[in-house]
């Protein structure tokens, strides 16, 4: 994996590089804003990630079905480990990166006051894009290695949705 790990303990899903990188304008105009606080907003949108993971049911019925002790009592879900997020790096990558964006660094910028404003335009495509990529990570339910073994097998998938096709 090369989420942004430090002394072993995650940090987030991206680098600030790999912020910067997707907007280099909105950067270069606000010259104020720094690595540190481009990495901050990334770790602050992985952590709500991961409780935004926590918080939907495909978490829920994921946990309940692999461990009985947990009585179906959503008080009792474990948090959601990154260091066991072994697929789909790319996706968790641009989570974060858009999250981090459309939440923390573009609102801090923005003109609320002018809808045709650049970064008011930008929030909303970029929640756009996060929550379809984060809609389409949690119906796919194959990232999670919930037996720590380093390896998800098949039996760890868990897609949250399918799509039915009908055959004749």
């Amino acid at each position: 994996m090369t989420f942004r790990i430090i002394s072993g303990v995650f940090k987030s899903f991206a680098f600030a590089s790999d912020v910067t990188g997707r907007d280099p304008r909105f950067f270069e105009a606000n010259e104020g804003i720094t690595t540190a606080d481009v990495e901050s907003a990334l770790e602050q949108a992985s952590q709500r990630i991961l409780t935004q993971i926590r918080n939907t049911d495909w978490w829920a019925n994921y946990q309940f079905s692999r461990d009985t002790a947990l009585n179906r009592d959503v008080r009792l879900l474990p948090v959601v480990d990154p260091l066991y997020i072994l697929a789909r790096e790319q996706e968790f990558k641009d989570l974060n990166v858009q999250f981090a964006l459309c939440e923390y660094l573009y609102p801090g910028r923005a003109d609320f006051g002018d809808e045709t404003s650049a970064e008011v335009k930008k929030i909303a495509f970029y929640l756009d894009l996060y929550n379809k990529l984060f809609i389409e990570v949690i119906q796919a339910g194959d990232f999670y290695d919930f037996s720590k073994s380093g390896t998800i097998t098949t039996d760890e998938k868990a897609p949250g949705w399918t799509n039915r096709v009908r055959v004749r």
